[in-house]
């Protein structure tokens, strides 16, 4: 027994010092200390002369000190050997070539390319050997001639990667849709290559290049695989009427789930494209025999055309939600458009008490756990609109309660912090919020953050707590959309609280006020106010971001924009807008986005 261990320690021992000496050897190559590391790499492959990465370590070095000479009498002896390894072939060359010999160089080039050809498998080696030294039309010679020899062999990967290096565009897509084809696992990988080379505007060439592609190809050779791809380009180019085209066509001809579709409608409404959204949902509902998603379509269709109602009249709306319920009936299926409806009795018709009445109504139905906790959120948040603190915050807790391990119970907890907060109860507002900053949604944990900071900051210097209470009176004014009272008593602070820390909190949320109302002039005189005098605190990243979005969507200066995103990218990369304001930079200098 002591015997097998003394073996195995011993062995260990070796393997160790083996692993250090390489490491050596590397070391003084990186330095730039040739001869030393053709010494080490020299005894490593005495060691292990199988290993060739160490003969190449000395060539390389013999290389790198101009000693052509010595590295081409190790090479030609190597390559006597009967069973020696045929990228040495591809490196004897190389030596050539570093020699100005382009007649040798060539000829041992061509002798690798022989070689694979005499054996096939040794394709793969050989042509990433030719790849490594920037030799690609050898390594496409190799891959292609293996390929031809034995269709088992797919090099497709290589060759696009090949012709993209070429400046081969045209090749290199064609390529990556023969790989796409091939290996339809690979389709991620050849979308993530292929958008490199694309850009967000559909007239570029590349853009314009790879469309024609694909229609060709589905001309040729009709896949869904094509209008999958031409959807991609056409959702990258942001252009939501073509794709949902080609996601028309993937439906009817076999993909029988509508969830694709239901995705494109979800981009198209984020990126402001309502009219194709309407369209999307429009045919969701046509073409869908399951209840829930015609419920859910049609939930969305009426969210989107109650956001586009100026004039105050939502008969329409009311109408269709009434025919909505006489469909559907109130039940379990229907328990977030029962909540949709109460939110718009409450926010759009102004009713809360017909809202609270019809969601008490709803609690009494044979509902899920998670459903009725949906439907207490939705009660508590109209209580709080109506200032009824105290019942609303028993069903916020209710749900806390419930689900107090789920992001649901943690997003109750927010609701209970910041309804303490708007009725003035700071202390047990922060003491809620120092658990939610762990939480495991990020965006409430944000959240948590962000308003825990407002209390804490405006809690030490007045003890009073007078701007703060203003300050909780205004958010909560805003919430109720009573935007111009909210507007009023943000002034009272930036008049009579001059100075006072929460003056930048005051600054940010009357710009956000003005905003909504469109006087963008003042809210960048806000903004501008923060950037001026409060660019040291934590504020001054949103009010960047704020300036850039404003310049970008109201002013028609996306140079100016730019500016203001390269400000978070370059001295803000700890903001919560960093990763949108990189995406937004991108975007305007013309990269594509995925």
């Amino acid at each position: 027994m002591r015997y097998i261990l003394f073996i195995i320690f011993s062995l260990a021992m070796s393997l160790q010092a083996v692993a250090q000496n390489d490491a050596l050897a590397r070391q003084y190559y990186e330095k730039g200390e040739y001869k030393k590391a053709i010494v080490a790499f020299e005894k490593l492959y005495k060691k292990s002369p199988r290993k060739i990465n160490y003969f190449i370590g000395m060539i390389n070095s013999h290389q790198q000190l101009e000693e052509f000479d010595a590295a081409e009498k190790l090479l030609l002896e190597a390559i006597k050997k009967p069973r020696f390894n045929p990228i040495l072939l591809v490196e004897t060359g190389f030596n050539y070539d570093l020699k100005q010999d382009t007649i040798n160089a060539n000829a041992y080039y061509e002798k690798a390319v022989e070689f694979t050809e005499q054996k096939v498998t040794a394709s793969y080696t050989v042509g990433r050997s030719f790849e490594k030294k920037s030799l690609l039309d050898y390594a496409l010679r190799v891959y292609k001639s293996a390929m031809a020899t034995n269709p088992n062999y797919n090099f497709l990967n290589n060759i696009a990667r090949i012709y993209g290096e070429k400046g081969n565009i045209e090749k290199m897509f064609s390529s990556y849709l023969d790989l796409i084809k091939d290996r339809v696992e690979q389709k991620g990988y050849a979308q993530r290559i292929i958008s490199q080379f694309l850009r967000n505007d559909p007239n570029e060439e590349n853009n314009t290049l790879f469309r024609k592609l694909l229609l060709k190809r589905n001309q040729e050779d009709p896949n869904l695989l094509w209008n999958e791809l031409l959807s991609w380009l056409f959702i990258q180019q942001k252009q939501y009427k073509r794709a949902f085209i080609q996601e028309k066509a993937i439906y009817m001809q076999g993909d029988y789930s509508l969830q694709r579709i239901f995705e494109l409608a979800s981009l198209s409404i984020e990126d402001g494209d309502t009219e194709t959204a309407r369209e999307i949902l429009t045919y969701i509902i046509d073409k869908s025999t399951q209840d829930s998603t015609k419920i859910r379509a049609s939930q969305n269709l009426i969210q989107i055309d109650i956001e586009a109602i100026t004039d105050g009249n939502y008969d329409e709306i009311q109408q269709r939600f009434d025919e909505l319920f006489l469909s559907y009936n109130r039940n379990y299926r229907t328990v977030l458009l029962q909540r949709d409806y109460a939110n718009f009795l409450a926010f759009q018709k102004n009713e809360p008490e017909a809202a609270i009445s019809y969601l008490k109504e709803t609690t009494q139905q044979k509902l899920t756990k998670r459903q009725l906790a949906v439907v207490k959120l939705a009660l508590g948040d109209i209580l709080v609109y109506q200032e009824q603190f105290n019942q609303a915050l028993i069903y916020f807790s209710q749900v806390q309660k419930a689900l107090k391990n789920d992001v649901t119970g943690q997003e109750a907890r927010f609701r209970v912090a910041r309804t303490s907060y708007y009725k003035g109860d700071f202390e047990w507002a922060e003491a809620q919020l120092k658990v939610l900053k762990s939480s495991v949604s990020q965006l409430i944990a944000n959240d948590a953050l962000q308003l825990k900071l407002i209390i804490s900051d405006n809690s030490l210097e007045d003890s009073t707590q007078t701007a703060l209470k203003k300050y909780a009176k205004a958010d909560l004014l805003a919430y109720q959309k009573k935007e111009t009272a909210a507007i009023e008593t943000l002034e009272d602070i930036l008049q009579n609280h001059k100075g006072e820390k929460i003056e930048d909190e005051a600054l940010l949320m009357q710009a956000k006020l003005y905003e909504k109302r469109g006087e963008f002039d003042k809210a960048r005189l806000n903004y501008k106010k923060i950037i001026e005098f409060y660019k040291e605190d934590i504020l001054v990243d949103d009010a960047y971001f704020a300036m850039a979005k404003l310049y970008l969507n109201h002013f028609d200066d996306p140079e100016k924009a730019k500016q203001f995103f390269e400000e978070i990218i370059f001295n803000h990369q700890d903001s919560i807008h960093y990763v949108e304001a990189q995406k937004s930079y991108r975007k305007l200098r013309g990269d594509n986005i995925n």
